[in-house]
Order: structure tokens, then sequence, then C-alpha cells
């Protein structure tokens, strides 16, 4: 038999390397790096407003509240609050907070409401303030409140009674107060992006 040429040599040990099995040996393959389990978006980052403080200070009069609260995880995510305040169960009013953005803002802010206590009768009374985000549904997202007892003593005696006092005056730190006709403003300019996005919509 003669000496097998070179392309049969070849051929010889491809036909070798065919009879290999092809599986790798375990301690052979390659280790991954291990990675973290990839953590859900916005995990830990619901947003939140809490409120840290509802202060009383009768003069005269009136009654004076400062009502603090603290948005998380930042000022920066949000926009408007809204800010309820009720009178033992009864709501006095509604207002709308325009929460300025900027880099020396901080993520605790004040609202200072003025009462006028004139005709309230004397004894204990509660004030609870509820604030929360209101989507253009109506709907109320990211909702707190707090309440808190004061104890009233009007300086002189009202021949008139009446159970909820008027709020006079209304100040905010790091704030903007939206009036009436700002709010006027903000519910038309909702209400054209929701017509857009119905539009958009209606044209995919």
């Amino acid at each position: 038999m003669g000496k097998p040429t070179k392309s049969q040599h070849l051929r010889e040990k491809m036909r070798t390397a065919a009879k290999q099995p092809k599986q790798a040996k375990l301690d052979n393959i390659p280790k991954l790096p291990n990675k973290a389990p990839a953590k859900p978006v916005g995990d830990g980052q619901k947003k939140q407003i809490t409120i840290t403080e509802i202060a009383a200070v009768t003069r005269e009069d009136e009654l004076a509240l400062r009502i603090g609260f603290k948005l998380f995880p930042s000022r920066a995510t949000f926009s408007k609050i809204t800010s309820d305040l009720y009178f033992d169960g009864k709501k006095m009013g509604s207002t709308r907070l325009a929460i300025i953005q900027g880099p020396l803002a901080t993520d605790g802010s004040e609202v200072t409401s003025v009462l006028d206590m004139k005709g309230i009768s004397s004894g204990a009374h509660i004030i609870r303030v509820e604030m929360y985000e209101l989507w253009s549904s109506g709907e109320k997202l990211t909702s707190a409140s707090k309440e808190v007892t004061i104890e009233y003593v009007p300086l002189k005696r009202e021949d008139r009674l009446i159970e909820v006092p008027i709020i006079k005056s209304i100040a905010g730190t790091g704030l903007a107060i939206v009036s009436d006709h700002e709010k006027s403003i903000y519910r038309e300019i909702e209400k054209e992006m929701r017509r857009d996005s119905f539009s958009r919509r209606d044209n995919w």
C-alpha cells in the first residue's frame, strides 16, 4: 500500500475531528460575570408628599396657620399640587400651588394661611390639611393629610356665630399661589393638550 498523499492525510484529520464530541466539557465553559437582577423602573422612587407641620398662632380675631411639607423624591418631579383646608370637617377652601424650580430650591416648602375667626365659637376645633396632585381627569394622586386640634378663645363675644372661618390671605415659601384666573388658564391649556392628544391618536 502506497504512502498516503497529502490530500488523503488532510481528509483523515477532518474525519478524526468530526468524530470528536461537539459538546464542551463543563470545566472548560467560561464563566460569565454575575449580573445583579435588574431593578424595576422607579423602584423606591414613588412620589410622595409629606406634611411635616401644622402650626397655629392666634392673634386677636385671626388664626395664622403655617403648613410645612416635603416633596419626594424631589420637588423637580412636581409641577402643581393642590392644598385643601378643612375646619371641623367642613371645607374652607382649596389652593393651587405651582412648584417653583431652580438650583437653590429645596424639597421642603411652607404655606401660610390667615383665617378670619370673627364669629367662631370658643373651644376645641379640628383643622385638617390635605395635599395632592390632581390629574386632568380629576383623579387625586400622591395625596397626604394631617390634622391638629386647636383651642380657640375669642377676645370678645360675637352676636352672630359662624361654623367655618374665612381665609383672608395665603402666602407660600418657594411656591407660587395660582389665582382663580390662572386656574382657568391652566384648565384651558389642559383641555387643548387633551384635544391634541386625541387628534394625534385618531391619526395613528
